[in-house]
């Protein structure tokens, strides 16, 4: 009898665990599904925090920089992004799981029998799938990286070495994933309910219903949050004479809000007139409806990954085009300047360099400057350190003088500078944000000789413009000013021209050669300035640039993108630096691409996984069209119109936001949008073009596929 009573139990349990496989092997499709959003996730993540850790990205983007502040920024969307789609796959698992732990309860299996099991299969799935993820980052990082140097730069620098600190936050995110799945498996067995727990699979979530007005007013908000975030700091500076508080960055927030209202307007509404046809697409507005509180997080958060995407992209053009027009319309092939107390090569020794490489030189043109001290109005902060007060200071900044002789000679244009007065030199367009008009003092450094003088308008010759700047005193002024002064305060400028056709290696050995001649009183950046740490040290204070290492600059450096961005006598030589463009943009150019790749991959993965769980949580629905008759030409425009929404609107949100945003930056810089700038909005228009195909694309696979899940053979 016993016997008999342990063979039925035997066969009992091993029904029930013949049944639980059968069931594991339905929720296949849901289990890729998850598999597959873990695996994305990590994936990513370990991508990019192998990129930002990396020893060459650090290097170039400097802690506390304006770049490492964006990337930082887009990485923390991008990480919301991977957070949403992975508990979002986690719960559509979970809601599909349900059944199969509801029928088991049925049947009779305990809680306590089913919560090993469940525990086991999420923690495999989970483990599996982030461990294989972050696997996958390294490779995905290099593969991308590697073909970047193949088929755009290669150099020394864009050497990819990997900061194995990056793993913590990998490891960080697979315990949260881990974590969840386990949460949510002891949450489902916990459930008392069964039938409860069976019908979580169809449980909805609508949203409030809000008038026609909710669409356009949510842009109206955008628009406003964007103009206020972005005037407000600038107009609190004014206003209070204080440093914008943190919480400016509120006035961002009607963004967001303008944000979900687009979002929610898209889901209840929708952007179609519905005057001739009320009952259009009116399943797919339906389904959207019940199950709108994921929709419109889930629109959201492709909005922004967009926006990011976008961000990165147009960061390119806008800061290459200007520098590409400028070295094809200079009017010299060669310029550099040095200190008069450095011993670089004499005309002579250029001469015979080029003769080497079958070059011969023209148009050779020298001209002496000085550089005296500039009086400026400048913001002197208070003891509290968040108000200040504008001052003038009649010693406060470096400015390099050319007399009227001089400029005369190096640009063939004459010029007649009244006595007191000075002309700063700008570019063509005027845009150099380099300009001081508030000097009424100029002073010899040496002697400390000084004359009163005044700002009387704009000379044109981009050669000549850097982050110091230069200006063009008349004859009289200049021979005061340099009278006594010590050859640090001076200096030469140099231009000329290749008579027929440059060669790239002559420009390289030059460069070399130029570089080398100095010492090292000259390792520092072009922002060094010694007339302010002079002022500072005689008021017994220090200089911030004696301490901060982005200030420094080593020539065993000198063909690192650092060195030639920042490079206090970095020369201008045009065929180096067209040819060299890339090569000193690489990293910058690389790490925004990849930025790029990142979020516009999270955006659409979010998009295809939100159509996934459309697909799968109504499939019930589609079923019962199915026997009411319902043509598969029907469900599939039910099916497309689900899909479009999904992509299209963020899609067109996300690029048009983040495309207004940068013409709004640009023309607030000078009040104005430039040629260069032009150009530069023209590529990221084209961009957005090609970011439409993709996202195009994606959704034409994305439809097909669910209409195969569907079995919706239209």
């Amino acid at each position: 009898m016993d016997i008999n009573m342990d063979e039925k139990r035997v066969e009992q349990r091993m029904t029930m665990k013949k049944m639980e496989q059968k069931l594991q092997r339905a929720d296949r499709k849901h289990a890729k599904l998850y598999l597959f959003c873990n695996f994305m996730a990590l994936m990513i993540i370990s991508a990019y925090s192998a990129l930002m850790f990396s020893p060459t990205v650090q290097t170039v983007f400097p802690s506390g920089g304006d770049s490492r502040k964006q990337m930082n920024a887009i990485f923390v969307m991008t990480l919301l992004g991977c957070v949403v789609f992975t508990l979002y796959a986690a719960g559509l698992f979970f809601r599909h799981k349900s059944r199969q732990l509801g029928i088991l309860m049925a049947l009779g299996t305990s809680r306590k029998k089913l919560l090993p099991g469940l525990f086991r299969e999420v923690f495999v799935l989970s483990a599996f799938s982030c461990t294989a993820g972050i696997a996958a980052g390294f490779p995905f990082v290099w593969i991308i990286w590697s073909a970047f140097r193949l088929f755009l730069v290669d150099s020394s620098e864009m050497e990819l070495h990997f900061n194995f600190r990056c793993l913590f936050l990998s490891l960080a995110f697979l315990l949260l994933v881990v974590g969840f799945a386990c949460l949510s498996a002891w949450r489902y067995v916990k459930k008392t309910n069964i039938m409860e727990v069976i019908r979580e699979e169809h449980i909805n979530e609508p949203v409030k219903e809000l008038g026609r007005w909710c669409g356009p007013a949510g842009f109206a908000l955008i628009l406003a949050g964007a103009v206020m975030g972005y005037a407000a700091p600038g107009l609190w500076q004014r206003v209070f004479s204080a440093y914008p508080p943190a919480w400016c960055s509120i006035l961002y927030a009607p963004v967001f809000v303008g944000l979900y209202m687009i979002m929610l307007h898209t889901v209840v509404n929708g952007w179609g007139s519905r005057r001739k046809n009320p009952y259009k697409n009116i399943i797919s507005r339906s389904m959207m409806k019940f199950q709108g509180k994921q929709t419109v997080n889930n629109l959201i958060i492709v909005t922004i990954l967009i926006a990011g995407a976008c961000f990165a992209i147009f960061y390119l053009p806008v800061t290459s085009a200007g520098a590409l027009l400028e070295y094809a319309e200079r009017p010299f092939d060669y310029y550099y300047e040095y200190r008069a107390d450095q011993r670089v090569p004499e005309e002579y020794a250029v001469r015979e360099l080029a003769g080497e490489h079958q070059l011969t030189l023209k148009d050779w043109e020298e001209s002496e400057y000085i550089i005296v001290g500039a009086g400026r109005i400048m913001e002197v902060e208070e003891e509290d350190g968040r108000h200040f007060h504008v001052e003038y200071m009649p010693i406060a900044s470096e400015l390099k003088l050319l007399s009227e002789d001089a400029y005369a000679k190096m640009t063939g244009e004459a010029v007649q500078i009244a006595p007191g007065t000075y002309q700063y030199i700008t570019n063509q367009d005027e845009s150099s944000v380099f300009v001081n008009e508030s000097a009424e003092h100029l002073t010899n450094m040496t002697t400390r000789a000084q004359i009163e003088t005044s700002f009387a308008g704009y000379l044109h010759y981009d050669m000549l413009v850097d982050v110091v700047g230069f200006a063009v005193v008349n004859n009289e002024d200049y021979a005061k000013l340099a009278e006594g002064l010590s050859d640090e305060w001076r200096g030469c400028v140099v231009q000329f021209n290749i008579d027929g056709k440059d060669s790239y290696a002559f420009a390289k050995d030059f460069y070399y050669l130029f570089v080398s001649s100095f010492d090292e009183r000259c390792e520092y950046t072009g922002y060094y300035d010694k007339v302010y740490k002079i002022m500072l040290e005689e008021e017994g204070k220090a200089y911030w640039g004696d301490s901060d290492p982005i200030m420094k600059v080593h020539y065993e450096e000198m063909d690192s993108s650092a060195f030639k961005l920042s490079w206090r006598y970095q020369p201008k030589f045009r065929i180096m630096d067209q040819n060299d463009f890339l090569v000193t943009m690489a990293v910058f150019f690389m790490m925004f691409l990849f930025i790029f790749i990142v979020c516009l991959t999270t955006a659409l993965v979010v998009c295809y996984t939100r159509c996934q769980t459309i697909a799968l949580n109504n499939r019930y629905i589609f079923d019962d069209l199915k026997k009411l008759g319902a043509s598969p030409d029907f469900m599939g425009k039910e099916v497309s119109s689900q899909c479009s929404n999904v992509f299209r609107i963020p899609a067109l949100v996300g690029t048009a936001a983040m495309y207004f945003l940068f013409g709004m930056i640009l023309y607030a810089n000078d009040g104005r949008i430039v040629f260069s700038e032009i150009i530069a909005m023209g590529v990221c228009f084209g961009v957005i073009l090609l970011i439409g195909i993709m996202v195009f694309l994606l959704y034409r696979f994305t439809v097909r596929n669910m209409k195969k899940q569907l079995d919706i053979s239209a």
